[in-house]
């Protein structure tokens, strides 16, 4: 199995770091305490390995337009150095994959989980047929560190490679220590978070600067515990194959004037009729921890299914125990119990913002 550029440094971080697979990749799933790594996340500036995430390069001189008939995103009018989330579908409307799109002037830079990398560029030469246009692979000349929590912008500073004025999706180059970088800001509705990227042999120096500058270690497992808090949907997950753009709730990742692309009859229809039967919602379990799967249950009847589920640490001792899934409208009042396996659930908007 691939290991992550920083996998060696991590390794030998301590004597409490556990590695492990995540996306297809190995890396950090812990540092020592779980728990302590997601506080970070969520309360100070927790930074982690991002070399699961891939990265693809579309050139050519019919890369925009081709690309902008292929996602469900507007990349016609990205502008520089700025960058929008996507969905890529089938003619039937089914999510293939989902990936960030970055106009970096020349060229388009793709990033995505490295367990979809493959089947995108299949995806899309599939699809190339007199354009010119090509699609390659970066992820051994690029990768990433993810930095996240409300203190980020003060260790980046501290760091020397300050975020002032920098905007949700946009890529700013920077030199950190005489190394070449990039810094690219996440989208805000998932909170504070940045991405550093740099060449692979970069990565050691960037990230024990950053951790001198103040940044606590996170592996992978903290970081799904604060993805599920967030209710950002997985791909592969939360999001499979059989699941409609709008069932999803990611309605950032969809643009309604941008002209045709590959499955937009399906969305437009889903768009004019106003709703799909079930919706992608958060779940809080008072009793047990349902495993992914687990079917939800009103009246005797499905209603809806578990797709991710975390066990949070609280600040009083107690575990808190979230999860995200899909349920039908007419049991999607927030607020309202449904069966959860043995458990009960009761249904909560996302993201959850009382925790």
């Amino acid at each position: 199995m691939a290991r992550t550029p920083l996998y060696d440094v991590l390794a030998s971080a301590g004597a409490g770091v556990r590695m492990g697979e995540y996306s297809g990749v190995e890396s950090a799933a812990a540092f020592g305490e779980v728990g302590e790594e997601f506080d970070a996340l969520r309360s100070g500036c927790g930074i982690y390995d991002l070399g699961w995430r891939a990265k693809l390069i579309a050139s050519g001189p019919d890369r925009v337009r081709w690309m902008n008939g292929m996602v469900t995103n507007n990349i016609k009018d990205l502008p520089l150095n700025r960058g929008t989330y996507n969905f890529l579908l089938n003619a039937q409307g089914r999510i293939q994959g989902d990936l960030y799109i970055y106009n970096r002037g020349d060229y388009l830079l793709i990033d995505t989980d490295a367990n979809q990398s493959e089947k995108l560029r299949e995806i899309f030469n599939k699809y190339i047929i007199m354009d010119d246009v090509e699609i390659s692979d970066a992820s051994e000349k690029l990768t990433a560190i993810g930095a996240r929590g409300p203190h980020c912008s003060e260790v980046l500073r501290r760091a020397g490679i300050g975020p002032a004025s920098l905007q949700e999706l946009e890529v700013r180059d920077a030199s950190l220590n005489g190394i070449g970088s990039s810094l690219a800001r996440g989208a805000s509705a998932q909170g504070e978070h940045y991405e550093i990227w740099m060449a692979p042999q970069n990565v050691p120096a960037i990230w024990r600067l950053l951790a001198q500058a103040g940044a606590k270690s996170a592996g992978f497992e903290a970081l799904e515990m604060a993805r599920i808090a967030a209710g950002v949907p997985r791909y592969g997950q939360d999001i499979r194959e059989r699941d409609l753009p709008q069932e999803t709730q990611q309605q950032h990742a969809l643009n309604f004037q941008k002209g045709c692309y590959v499955g937009q009859e399906i969305v437009e229809r889903i768009h004019s009729r106003g709703n799909v039967h079930r919706k992608f919602m958060g779940f809080e379990f008072a009793d047990g921890t349902p495993a992914p799967g687990t079917k939800l249950q009103r009246g005797g009847k499905d209603v809806g299914e578990i797709t991710s589920v975390a066990s949070l640490p609280s600040r009083n001792g107690a575990n808190h125990t979230i999860g995200l899934g899909y349920i039908r409208h007419e049991a999607a009042a927030a607020g309202s119990e449904v069966s959860a396996g043995e458990g009960r659930a009761k249904v909560v908007e996302i993201p959850f913002n009382d925790l």
